[in-house]
């Protein structure tokens, strides 16, 4: 799916190309909530970077995710809800941060892969060395909430038995092991959404394209259930709860660039 006006894309693509390019960005982070075109922009990116003569790696916080058995694990041990992928506290963060230190010192990675149609690890990428590591993620940036704020209800989810242990242990995740990562980046863009009802739509318009193209997909009800985890910490992001550090980048309804 492309993200909005073509020609606002490659405006996009070719100032973060340019930033990389003048900084000597080793790591350069695209954060932004479902649908807005992370993908899209990575793969853009690395396109423009290789053509420039750099070796640059692509990794999605998706490819980070634990493995089906490790989640089922965290399922019977802090909460049912952990056997779903997505939040805070389902991803191999550690080696997210092994991966990070690697990069910043020249060495070579061995990247992950997470193949979602079997919601499990799959095999990793052959090693290899990169002048940039582009990384893309959907919380990339979040940070821990108040009290107060973890006692708010954000949807259906909020409801379900002891729920408040499965938010908790987000909230925890988040301060002790995601937050200390986002300095190790070189820059972090956000693609900044004009709301959650947007967002939704967006999603669910990748899912069409889905049914279009291969035939499969996510129904209508089983995409709203799907959305539900991700609610609160992108709301969160979207209203200004999110590292200091960003740099934003305004989209419209319509996919497109507003303020670079």
């Amino acid at each position: 799916m492309t993200m909005g006006d073509p020609l606002l894309n490659a405006s996009l693509v070719s100032a973060c190309a340019q930033q990389i390019r003048q900084n000597g960005l080793k790591i350069y982070a695209i954060s932004g909530a479902q649908g807005c075109g992370k993908t899209t922009l990575a793969a853009s990116l690395q396109l423009a970077l290789q053509q420039d003569g750099l070796r640059c790696g692509v990794v999605s916080l998706d490819d980070y995710y634990l493995s089906r058995s490790d989640r089922q694990r965290l399922a019977r041990q802090i909460h049912p809800l952990f056997a779903m992928r997505g939040v805070p506290g389902t991803h191999q963060i550690e080696r997210l941060h092994q991966d990070l230190q690697l990069q910043r010192e020249g060495k070579a990675l061995t990247l992950p892969r997470f193949n979602k149609a079997s919601d499990d690890s799959c095999d990793d990428l052959a090693t290899a060395l990169f002048d940039v590591l582009i990384v893309e993620g959907w919380c990339l940036g979040a940070v821990a909430q108040s009290a107060e704020q973890l006692a708010l209800a954000v949807n259906s989810l909020d409801m379900e038995p002891n729920a408040a242990i499965w938010r908790d242990y987000q909230n925890q995740q988040l301060q002790l092991w995601y937050e200390p990562l986002w300095p190790l980046f070189s820059q972090m863009l956000y693609l900044q959404a004009p709301n959650w009802p947007t967002i939704c739509r967006w999603r669910q318009q990748q899912e069409d394209l889905l049914w279009q193209q291969q035939g499969t997909g996510m129904d209508t009800l089983t995409l709203q259930q799907f959305m539900l985890p991700f609610q609160r910490w992108t709301e969160a992001m979207l209203g200004g709860q999110i590292w200091p550090g960003v740099q934003r980048v305004q989209l419209n309804p319509s996919r497109q660039v507003t303020i670079l």
